[in-house]
């Protein structure tokens, strides 16, 4: 038998047409999630959902929202179910604290909704996952539609952060690297080799190495810092939020040599000169 989220909501004395499913996984300029922002200060999380775009007033004419945020391993992780009891226009220095810009700013018409959370529902926060479906960018789906009961893939004790993938594993963009976990950061710190940059505009690609004493992450830093790292051949394109894997790790006692020859094969492996953003 599949557990499916409406059997949550039965359990709490709810019924699906009146909730809405709300899946938070905007990424602020600032490299900023919500995951990030519910992990770290889930008031203001909460602040940043209350405000919600006036000329969409039909996704949210739910009397409940059950929300979700996305971490960085990708899943879809309840946080909290909240009774919603009106909305009002947001005024002009109403400050969103996941861009941090003002509404003016932003030159959004806003609702700011008050809502409440139901703590009968707070001991699944951060513990159950569900799977959303291939309907990624419907972030908003009421409970009752065809897609809207939500298969559970993980219910945990308690809240943890998502594992480190391994290194073959991972993928991330440049953007979202401040929202990772600690113990991800660790990991990419204390590991160095040869990495791939992909541009989702212009579907290039851009092999570089890290070599230096804080790894991939510190090498990765250069990018969000300026967003060319020094390198030519991105300062010859617009800015962009490109993604990044790992194509090799090198030992621990590999010289600066050695894995800027492993970068030299990747290149040629790749064509990354010919088709590509390397320039050497």
């Amino acid at each position: 038998m599949v557990l499916k989220f409406n059997m949550v909501l039965a359990d709490g004395g709810l019924n699906p047409k009146d909730v809405r499913l709300m899946r938070h996984q905007h990424v602020a300029d600032s490299g900023l999630t919500p995951y990030a922002l519910w992990r770290d200060d889930r008031a203001e999380f909460e602040r940043y959902q209350s405000a919600q775009r006036a000329n969409r007033s039909e996704y949210f004419a739910s009397r409940y929202w059950a929300s979700f945020v996305v971490p960085p391993d990708g899943s879809t992780m309840f946080v909290g179910m909240y009774e919603i009891f009106g909305s009002s226009p947001a005024p002009d220095e109403w400050v969103d604290p996941l861009n941090r810009k003002s509404r003016i700013e932003m030159d959004l018409e806003l609702d700011l909704y008050e809502f409440a959370r139901l703590p009968s529902f707070d001991r699944l926060i951060g513990c159950l996952k569900v799977d959303w479906g291939p309907g990624a960018r419907s972030w908003a789906q009421r409970a009752d539609s065809r897609t809207g009961n939500k298969p559970i893939v993980e219910l945990t004790q308690g809240f943890r952060e998502p594992d480190f993938p391994g290194f073959t594993h991972f993928i991330g963009n440049l953007g979202s690297l401040p929202s990772l976990p600690t113990s991800w950061i660790t990991a990419l710190s204390a590991s160095r080799g040869v990495y791939l940059l992909t541009c989702p505009r212009t579907k290039e690609q851009y092999i570089g190495a890290a070599h230096g004493s804080d790894g991939f992450w510190g090498r990765w830093q250069s990018y969000v810092a300026t967003g060319h790292g020094g390198n030519v051949g991105l300062k010859s394109r617009d800015p962009s939020d490109y993604q990044v894997s790992i194509l090799e790790v090198a030992g621990s006692a590999a010289t600066v040599e050695q894995i800027i020859g492993l970068e030299q094969l990747w290149k040629q492996k790749l064509q990354s000169r010919e088709m590509g953003l390397n320039r050497n």
